[in-house]
C-alpha cells in the first residue's frame, strides 16, 4: 500500500490506484498534478530529490463509462465482510435470496445477502418474517468507490479527503 497511489480525474472524482513511479512520471510529465507527497519519503536521484507521490489528479478530463460493481459471489462476499448477515458467522459461508428465486425473488444486489449454512436452511424457501429471522444489515448496491476503497485495506491518511463516499441504498 505504501507504493500506491490515488489517481483523481480533474474533476476530483477517483479514477484509479496506481504505482509511486507511474504516478512520478505523469507528474514529471506535466500530465498530472500532484495534490498530496509522503511526507516521509522521497524519491531520489544521483544529483536530485523529488517528493514521493501519494496523490495525484490529472490535468484532462477523462471519461469514463458507468463503473458499476459486477454482482459476483466474490463481491457480494466482499460487500458483506465475509460474514453471515444472520448471525454473523465467518465460516461455511452461502448466498441467500431474502425474497426465494421460487417465490419470484431475483438475484440482484438488494435481494442476496451472505449467509452461513446453518441459517440459509433455517431460512429456507420462508420470507424472513416467516422464518423469524433479522439481517445485521440492509443489503445495498456497492459503488465502485466502495470498491476501490475497501480493497486497499487500510487506507492513507492523505486519501481521506479524497474518498469520502457512502453507501448506496
Amino acid at each position: 500500500m505504501k507504493n500506491n497511489v490515488l489517481v483523481l480525474n480533474q474533476d476530483y472524482s477517483p479514477l484509479t490506484i496506481c504505482t509511486v513511479n507511474r504516478a512520478f512520471l505523469l507528474v514529471f510529465l506535466n500530465k498530472a498534478e500532484m495534490l498530496e507527497a509522503d511526507s516521509d519519503a522521497a524519491m531520489r536521484t544521483v544529483n536530485e530529490s523529488y517528493p514521493k507521490p501519494t496523490v495525484i489528479k490529472v490535468n484532462r478530463y477523462i471519461s469514463v463509462p458507468y463503473r458499476g460493481v459486477v454482482l459476483s459471489r466474490q463481491n457480494l462476499f466482499k460487500r458483506d465482510n465475509h460474514c453471515c448477515q444472520y448471525c454473523g458467522a465467518k465460516n461455511n459461508l452461502t448466498i441467500d435470496h431474502l425474497i426465494p428465486r421460487s417465490k419470484g425473488g431475483r438475484s440482484v444486489w438488494n435481494n442476496l445477502v451472505t449467509a452461513c449454512k446453518s441459517c440459509n436452511a433455517k431460512k429456507g424457501d420462508m420470507s424472513l418474517e416467516k422464518a423469524g429471522m433479522r439481517l445485521l444489515q440492509l443489503p445495498y448496491r456497492p459503488t465502485y468507490l466502495m470498491f476501490l476503497r475497501d480493497s486497499m485495506g487500510e487506507l492513507r491518511k492523505e486519501w481521506r479527503n479524497y474518498l469520502k463516499s457512502t453507501k448506496v441504498a
